[in-house]
């Protein structure tokens, strides 16, 4: 530790000092500039998916597995903000190094998995990553031990990725699979520590909040790009706002929950808050994808493709069961209106996705259930917030 400390002192790398833990908190500037090379990468996997084409089920494995890499890279550096952001100069140049790397990313989304932008982007990422954290562990000896669950984890991922340079194209995507595997336990394995180790109660709920918050955008865009620009048929211009109502409806919900501050009290270290975001997230995005396709077919007079409708049918059944479980995170258990009104949503997603095949049936339904669900699950919530304060 000594000899860490005296290097780093050497090379300029001293930590500062972060923000504490109770002050008054928001996302910075840098960390909102962060944010805006991660919203291409998003479009980017989704992109990989054309509306006008039916993806085969190894198209959208490949796409899921590229959003959880997206995700955990930005989630990474969220959890570092929210500690320990100095915002000196050495940190804002490694956080604009690491804009870079996701830049690269971006590219490397739609070459993957061939190509070397997408490994070497998440190497700088996570490289600059793991840098910040190396600042840290030489000037805070009481932060040694979350450090080290995270130098020790995602440092193994990082020379995995580095790893992969040297072999065959053909072998990398499974060595990728793996270290990103090995981040995602990283957390869980090390929560005896972490936990040690509080998130700030406003700024790491306030972050996964635009993090959604782009997604949501992402699904607008889809809508967008589903619309042809020059003279576009009435029925596709109503398809839009019927489909509308679906990202509309879960921001509604999304954002009465967040504002609920219900699950401030269980944030502790924050990783159970972060892991039922992925899926959730996950969600938000492909149904964006799946509603451009529904809007395309309504253009086209054609019926829904067969991956696109479990997309579809998947997508809001993932984002429910996400729901009810930060619900429960929040309360600590499961109130039984609000797990018999979850139970009813899905199973109605699931019906109309399986049966429906014609778009504008299909969406009309899905566009009732949702908007249904928000004027049930809201006042849910609105109330487990009275009755828990």
């Amino acid at each position: 530790m000594a000899r860490l400390s005296r290097t780093v002192g050497l090379l300029g790398l001293r930590y500062p000092g972060g923000p504490e833990l109770n002050e008054e908190r928001h996302a910075t500037w840098l960390e909102l500039f962060f944010d805006l090379v991660f919203v291409l990468a998003l479009l980017g996997v989704t992109a990989r998916l054309d509306i006008r084409a039916s993806p085969s089920v190894q198209e959208l494995a490949v796409a899921i597995v590229l959003y959880v890499l997206i995700q955990w890279s930005w989630i990474g550096q969220s959890f570092y903000d929210t500690r320990y952001d100095p915002d000196d100069t050495l940190h804002r140049l490694l956080v604009l190094a690491a804009t870079v790397g996701a830049g690269a990313i971006t590219f490397g989304v739609q070459q993957a998995p061939s190509g070397l932008l997408l490994p070497v982007g998440y190497l700088i990422v996570r490289g600059c990553l793991l840098l910040m954290y190396l600042r840290v562990l030489a000037a805070d000896r009481s932060a040694w031990d979350l450090v080290a669950v995270y130098l020790t984890g995602f440092g193994t991922g990082w020379l995995l990725w580095a790893g992969s340079l040297a072999i065959s194209p053909t072998v990398r995507p499974a060595v990728w699979i793996t270290a990103l595997a090995v981040e995602l336990l990283t957390p869980w394995l090390g929560r005896r520590w972490l936990r040690r180790h509080p998130v700030h109660s406003t700024h790491l709920p306030e972050r996964l909040g635009q993090f959604t918050i782009i997604l949501l955008g992402a699904t607008l865009t889809n809508l967008r790009d589903a619309v042809p620009t020059a003279h576009p048929p009435a029925r596709v211009v109503a398809a839009a706002v019927a489909a509308f109502l679906l990202p509309a409806s879960i921001w509604w919900i999304y954002t009465t929950y967040v504002n609920s501050r219900l699950a401030v009290p269980q944030l502790g270290s924050g990783q159970g808050y972060a892991y039922l975001h992925s899926p959730a997230g996950a969600a938000v995005l492909f149904l964006g994808w799946a509603l451009g396709v529904v809007v395309y077919e309504i253009g086209q007079s054609r019926q829904m493709p067969v991956n696109a409708r479990f997309v579809l049918g998947g997508s809001i059944v993932t984002w429910m069961l996400c729901g009810l479980g930060l619900h429960r995170f929040a309360l600590g258990r499961m109130p039984r209106r609000r797990f018999i009104v979850g139970l009813v949503g899905i199973t109605l997603a699931i019906v109309v996705t399986l049966v429906v095949t014609e778009p504008g049936l299909l969406l009309g339904l899905t566009s009732a259930i949702l908007v249904g669900y928000a004027i049930v699950v809201s006042p849910q919530i609105v109330k487990a917030t009275k009755g828990y304060r």
